[in-house]
């Protein structure tokens, strides 16, 4: 993966510098300069624009109580597309608008996903799905989630409960009570 980025971080800006002059030398100077600065403003207002959506969409789904998957994905594309969009480049240009079709990023989405479940475990569990570990939503919880753990502190320098002069085990530190 280092590699990968290395590679890219040499490649695209001599592929980028031997674009510009190509262009340049085919429509000049200033008109080279004024496509690209018309690009970077074309591209805010696409990003805002869609930006806008995809956080209503967002919002949506939110009110409807499913995670915006989809939405936070298509976020991220679009704050990678922005970015492209703001570094002058016609190649940077060209994929930074590419990430503002919805079927293209759809379709980042579907393969995305794909090479997540292919490469690792991932499990999600939600509020009142069954998952790992005792039931927690008693009667008497109300409906929350209670998690009944013992804290004590640690010493840094690597000594233990018996370590100590005294013979009294650590003080708890998540109710304040001694443990004993």
């Amino acid at each position: 993966m280092g590699f990968i980025l290395l590679a890219l971080m040499i490649g695209v800006p001599i592929v980028e510098i031997a674009v510009f002059i190509e262009v340049g030398g085919r429509i000049g100077l200033w008109p080279t300069v004024g496509t690209v600065v018309m690009t970077a403003i074309f591209g805010t207002a696409l990003l805002r624009q869609q930006g806008l959506a995809t956080l209503y969409k967002a919002q949506e789904s939110l009110q409807q109580n499913r995670f915006p998957l989809a939405e936070v994905f298509d976020g991220l594309c679009l704050l990678f597309a922005g970015a492209l969009l703001l570094t002058p480049g016609f190649v940077t240009d060209a994929v930074g608008f590419l990430l503002f079709v919805p079927p293209l990023r759809a379709l980042l989405r579907h393969y995305a996903g794909q090479y997540l479940a292919a490469s690792g475990h991932i499990h999600m569990h939600g509020q009142n799905q069954p998952g790992p570990g005792p039931d927690r939503q008693g009667p008497d919880t109300g409906g929350s989630t209670i998690i009944d753990a013992d804290y004590y502190e640690v010493d840094p320098n690597g000594a233990g409960p018996g370590d100590n002069d005294d013979s009294d085990p650590p003080p708890a530190i998540g109710n304040g009570q001694r443990r004993g």
